[in-house]
């Protein structure tokens, strides 16, 4: 017979609301939120910068850590207005118009606005005996607070059997086709790995998921020190122009 689970009589009175100092900040390639990957490692080859502040640049705080590959990066959704409980949100891998719970979601609308990524960790810089953590895949915008760090440990964090839910599959991938003229400024301004990085983010197709395939406006997404214009086909992204920030539009 099983016996009854008595629950505990919670006192609400002593639940306070908890300030949460951000330890750092990252520096990535994207400079606002449209086009940030909308999960991590989907543009491997964006490579990111965690700057700690002091004291938490220590690199005593870090030892140990070279031994893991990738790491769980916590950190504020700080560019996501909030001023009150949503329970619902619409998700962009539904098309951004069916609504879910916002617990059922990774959605930056959320009460305690905090995200969770995991990214590749490529290295651990020290100058000074100050720590800064050089990443990979991440999916964060220019200047996003990062609360804390775990080491990702696969046996107990990676699940072969889990299910995804509504998010079974990868996103679609779409062809990115560059002019050879503006593919040569930006392999020569930025190298080749961020030219990939640059490939890697728009084949996602950063529009609103709403748009669908017949839209035919311009779009812009900041990335490195560029506004890269691009149009959307059925399957094909083409960079139309480029404009380098700070810059007369004498754009390419």
């Amino acid at each position: 017979m099983l016996r009854p689970i008595l629950l505990a009589k919670v006192n609400t009175d002593r639940i306070e609301p908890l300030a949460i100092t951000p330890i750092g900040l990252v520096h990535s390639p994207y400079g606002q939120k449209f086009a940030v990957p909308r999960q991590p490692g989907l543009a491997p080859h964006a490579e990111a910068v965690i700057e700690f502040f002091s004291p938490y640049d220590d690199e005593k705080a870090f030892y140990g850590l070279q031994g893991f590959s990738h790491i769980h990066l916590i950190f504020l959704f700080d560019l996501a207005p909030y001023d009150h409980f949503k329970a619902t949100v619409r998700p962009p891998r539904l098309g951004g118009n069916t609504r879910r719970g916002v617990f059922a979601t990774r959605s930056p609308f959320r009460p305690s606005r905090l995200g969770l990524s995991v990214v590749r960790l490529l290295n651990i810089e020290v100058k000074d005996q100050k720590v800064r953590l050089r990443i990979g895949g991440a999916d964060l915008v220019d200047g996003t607070p990062v609360v804390d760090i775990k080491p990702y440990i696969p046996f107990v964090d990676a699940v072969p059997e889990a299910q995804g839910g509504f998010a079974v599959e990868p996103p679609r991938l779409k062809a990115v086709t560059i002019p050879p003229k503006i593919e040569a400024v930006l392999k020569d301004e930025l190298g080749d790995r961020r030219l990939l990085a640059i490939a890697e983010t728009l084949a996602q197709d950063p529009r609103p998921a709403y748009k669908g395939d017949g839209d035919n406006k311009l779009y812009f997404a900041r990335l490195y020190n560029y506004d890269i214009g691009f149009k959307s086909g059925v399957e094909e992204i083409t960079v139309e122009k480029i404009v380098k920030l700070g810059e007369a539009d004498d754009s390419i």
